[in-house]
């Protein structure tokens, strides 16, 4: 597709992603656009047991498949339909089931490692990050981990002192840096929306 747009959205958990992509999708006719999600990318760990694949750290760039990532982006590029994988994060592990993904005139990528990928950050038209405060970001994790994946706050608590607060440091925060646009993510932040929207409709 000559003038197909790809945009990149980072940030850390929590941040607020997914309401800054339902806003932008909200934008546009539902036939044309599409979502990739880094969560879908996670490796496929058939190799490893229950108990060793629960000691993954999620959060570091090494658990994503960016190869394959990179891969269905190029070929949605070249207009090919892809199987995108299903991940759970029951079993920790790819599902056998994946979605068939169509190539659309706007693709959103989000999750919060993609810009570690020079390939993949590449790829992006646009590129933006969601900021938010780190006791925001905890308070919202909390309560989906609890209310949706049906973890205990103690699991959730010891997890974002050894992996996320050190992980988002270490490889999220940083990636700020290659941001086109950074939304900070609070109520306000309908000025940064309608700056994505100009340009989506300049593009397209």
């Amino acid at each position: 597709m000559k003038n197909m747009l790809i945009i990149g959205i980072a940030g850390g958990t929590g941040s607020g992603k997914t309401t800054v992509v339902n806003q932008i999708i909200n934008q546009l006719p539902s036939d044309e656009v599409c979502v990739i999600s880094q969560d879908s990318y996670y490796k496929a760990t058939d190799n490893l047991s229950y108990e060793e694949r629960t000691k993954i750290n999620f959060d570091h760039p090494r658990a994503i498949d960016f190869e394959l990532l990179v891969q269905h982006l190029s070929a949605l590029k070249r207009e090919e339909i892809i199987e995108q994988p299903v991940y759970s994060f029951v079993t920790h592990n790819r599902t056998k089931d994946t979605i068939k993904t169509h190539p659309r005139k706007v693709i959103i990528v989000e999750g919060i490692l993609i810009f570690n990928s020079e390939e993949l950050r590449k790829l992006c038209d646009i590129k933006i990050y969601v900021h938010a405060d780190a006791d925001e970001r905890l308070i919202r994790r909390i309560r989906r981990d609890i209310n949706e994946r049906g973890r205990d706050i103690d699991e959730v608590l010891s997890r974002y002192q050894d992996t996320l607060k050190p992980m988002h440091q270490q490889f999220i925060e940083p990636t700020k840096n290659y941001a086109d646009i950074i939304i900070p993510n609070d109520r306000y932040n309908t000025v940064a929306i309608d700056i994505v929207r100009t340009v989506i409709s300049e593009r397209l």
